[in-house]
């Protein structure tokens, strides 16, 4: 029966002291205290009005009328954007509010403000009023509590009602004293959840908002698709080259065909200049995902290698490539955004040789136009390869080589084909050069 007692009056007195509560009734405390500055204010500016002198007085009309002007100067002053975020977070970490429901950052938009200095305002004035009622209402109670107690308080000039000197009266004193303590409670409680359900409504987040943070996770997400590429594109093209040299200088040395040696030599070399190139590259794009910067992350990605290394990237490739370039246009005359993604496209487009043709041979033609650069690769498609052909080189479940060039030919406003063309297997691209020589198409 007790424990059922002292659960019942733990389950009563929990919204009005428990913890939730008392964070509450502190998120008042500092709205009264915030009022502070504005209600003397208020005071300067009635008090000539209604002749009192001074502004600590007993004069009801001078406090009230302080308080309701200071409320309309407390709304002018929380039409700066950052009192939003002071009130976001006295809000979360004193009302108990989910993380998502209330905006972050400054108030940007005119909504944003105008709904601040309603939370603002409403805090301010009833943690005034709260807070007015905590000063005066504990001595009240305690002096109820103490009137039979106490003659010399009965007969005091405290300003006791009468009405509490009569005997039936001052015997139930001690429980008006404890109504009054429960009473301030039961306001600062109501109050407080008042103050935390309009808070996700006042400081949430506006359209205006969720745009932003729309357009900020979209270009997040841009550079973490940038990196997957530029990580999928080298990575995988030097794991391919590798895997094929290696495999091919196994097979030499366990045929104990002659002149061994010098094919082991020259594919440890490949996989030796492959690997080291590769490094070089993983290094500046695990740099870019140390930085916090998005702006300064996209301009890192964007300092791979360009047509000029073309050369050496066919040279320890692991495929004989029969290389052709075209066309009046110097290869360094190429604006940079499209001959790193040019770079890349052949990178891919050898990685997807290996990958399903083996050390069959591949033909790449370039033609750098006036309008575009052209890239064409060609390798004949798998079948039986002979005994000299190294077995194709196949990752289970495939990968994204193919829909990674198309991406990056239509970033730069281009076009990307792939497929059988009779024997052989033809990958096309063709990239549009910009009229003024600067990037066209490269948003991320």
């Amino acid at each position: 029966m007790k424990a059922l007692l002292r659960r019942s009056a733990t389950a009563l007195l929990r919204p009005l002291v428990g913890g939730r509560a008392r964070l509450r009734w502190t998120h008042l405390i500092l709205g009264g205290a915030l009022l502070m500055p504005y209600w003397l204010l208020g005071s300067v500016i009635v008090g000539p009005l209604i002749g009192t002198e001074g502004l600590f007085t007993d004069s009801l009309a001078l406090q009230f009328g302080a308080f309701a002007v200071a409320l309309p100067i407390a709304a002018a002053s929380a039409l700066f954007p950052l009192v939003r975020p002071l009130s976001v977070a006295a809000a979360r970490a004193l009302c108990g509010i989910a993380e998502g429901a209330l905006a972050d950052g400054p108030a940007r938009s005119r909504a944003a403000r105008v709904r601040t200095a309603g939370f603002y305002t409403l805090h301010v004035g009833l943690g005034g009023i709260v807070s007015g009622m905590s000063l005066a209402v504990p001595p009240f109670a305690v002096a109820l509590m103490a009137l039979p107690l106490l003659s010399a308080l009965r007969e005091s000039r405290l300003g006791m009602p009468r009405v509490f000197r009569h005997g039936w009266a001052m015997a139930l004193a001690p429980v008006g004293g404890l109504l009054s303590l429960v009473a301030l409670a039961a306001c600062a409680a109501v109050a407080g959840a008042l103050l935390a359900r309009l808070a996700p409504v006042l400081l949430g987040p506006t359209p205006s908002d969720r745009l932003a943070a729309a357009e900020r996770r979209a270009a997040d997400l841009a550079v973490r698709n940038r990196l997957a590429r530029e990580l999928h594109d080298s990575v995988g093209h030097a794991l391919s080259a590798v895997t094929l040299q290696a495999g091919a200088a196994r097979r030499i040395l366990d045929s104990d065909a002659p002149g061994d040696r010098e094919f082991v030599r020259e594919a440890l070399t490949a996989i030796e200049e492959t690997t080291r190139r590769t490094v070089g590259e993983l290094d500046s794009v695990l740099g870019v995902l140390r930085q916090g910067d998005e702006t300064d992350a996209g301009a890192g990605v964007a300092s791979g290698p360009t047509l000029d290394a073309l050369e050496g990237l066919l040279a320890h490739c692991g495929v004989p490539v029969a290389l052709t370039v075209a066309g009046g246009t110097d290869v360094a005359a190429v604006p940079e955004p499209v001959s790193r993604e040019a770079y890349r496209i052949v990178q891919e487009g050898l990685s997807n040789a290996l990958r399903h043709g083996g050390a069959a041979p591949v033909t790449l033609h370039v033609a750098l136009g006036a309008e575009k650069v052209e890239i064409t690769m060609e390798n004949p498609l798998p079948g039986s390869p002979s005994p000299s052909v190294a077995a194709p080189v196949v990752r289970p479940g495939g990968g994204r080589g193919l829909p990674g060039v198309a991406e990056r030919a239509a970033l730069l406003g281009g076009s990307a084909e792939a497929g059988p063309d009779g024997p052989l297997w033809r990958l096309a691209v063709a990239l549009p050069l910009p009229a003024d020589g600067g990037p066209r198409g490269t948003r991320r």
